[in-house]
């Protein structure tokens, strides 16, 4: 009737259900984060979890997860006792120099005594001091918005409160709620692929996560030895920065590498060079030795890709965007791989929240 064919419809109503579906994701985008984050958080949490479940009696997991959420408490405290007060004193005192050394570095910097021939460390340190002078000023306009950013969602009391709120109970319910999702499925191909997918996923984001936070411990406490060595400014505040930027993929490390040299020629260290030569080195061995042995097959995206995937995932959601684009792009690349394959592959055995 109305000369439309059925098919043809059918594809249309898709299209259009498609669409409003990815409209409605867009809309809820901040409460969608808050869920992420805190499933992200059971993932990291599960190991533990499971570990003290299986040692204490009953079937219930609420005894080991109330253990596991005052171990957190507490380690949360001894740190920030250790740790956090001295990082908030380096913060304050950068602060309160920054206008006197960009005032003193905007100067030119004359060479002192004669004039004499440019050596190779003399020409990559003043290249190096030419471009952080050139754009301290835009690097560091751009620094307080980010970090406005960071703590406005970071010192949001609704999302400090969901978010282990939302974990506990993904932990303690995660069977069930895996197996709600799947009812929806009727029993045939259609459900084994969605099976798969999401084995696959269980597997990859326990991995990334996991892995995300041990590269973020090697990253803080390789920058605190190496800059408490050599005597860097501000270097416990370097190494706590370290940690949080490990977690945004490739632009994160550049821009943790950019604030180090910055502050680093602004507080006059002169170990600029040896500074240089350590992020190079830390960064190829955080990239093809740490990095390979903690994340699985499922996560090697090309790097191009992960590039586009963290500037669209800014321009989208901002850091948040930025923080999750690898995973949503890995995870697309499991659903298109499971789609293509007819046959179920050799999966490992998940273990953490969806199997336990």
């Amino acid at each position: 009737m109305l000369g439309l064919d059925r098919r043809a419809a059918r594809y249309t109503w898709t299209v259009v259900f498609v669409l409003l579906l990815v409209g409605l994701l867009y809309v809820i985008r901040e409460t969608l984060f808050i869920f992420v984050v805190a499933l992200l958080f059971a993932y990291l949490l599960s190991p533990l979890v499971k570990l003290l479940d299986r040692g204490l009696p009953g079937r219930s997991k609420v005894p080991a997860l109330a253990l596991v959420y005052l171990a957190l408490v507490g380690i949360l405290i001894v740190i920030g006792i250790a740790i956090g007060s001295r990082v908030i004193e380096q913060a304050n005192l950068l602060a309160a120099r920054l206008p006197d050394l960009l005032t003193r570095f905007a100067t030119p910097i004359a060479p002192a005594g004669s004039p004499a021939a440019p050596t190779l460390k003399g020409t990559v340190l003043a290249t190096v001091q030419q471009q952080l002078a050139h754009h301290s000023r835009d690097l560091l306009a751009l620094l307080p918005s980010a970090a406005l950013e960071v703590i406005a969602r970071a010192g949001n009391l609704i999302f400090i409160v969901l978010v282990p709120i939302l974990s506990f109970f993904f932990l303690k319910d995660g069977r069930e709620m895996q197996e709600s999702v799947l009812g929806v499925f009727a029993v045939g191909s259609g459900r084994d692929v969605v099976e798969r997918i999401a084995a696959d996923l269980h597997v990859l984001l326990a991995q990334y996560m996991r892995a995300l936070v041990l590269m973020g411990g090697v990253a803080s406490l390789a920058y605190g030895l190496f800059f408490t060595i050599i005597g860097v400014p501000y270097g416990i505040l370097l190494a706590a920065v370290a940690f949080p930027l490990e977690f945004i993929p490739m632009v994160g490390p550049l821009a943790g590498g950019a604030i180090v040299l910055l502050v680093a020629v602004l507080s006059g260290s002169h170990h600029l060079l040896a500074i240089i030569v350590f992020l190079v080195a830390f960064r190829l061995f955080q990239d093809y030795v740490v990095s390979p042995q903690l994340l699985s097959s499922g996560m090697k995206l090309h790097p191009l890709l992960v590039i586009f995937g963290v500037l669209a995932g800014a321009s989208i959601a901002g850091i948040p965007g930025s923080f999750l684009s690898v995973p949503v792009l890995a995870t697309l690349r499991i659903v298109y791989r499971q789609l293509l394959t007819k046959s179920p592959p050799a999966v490992e055995a998940p273990v953490g929240v969806a199997r336990e």
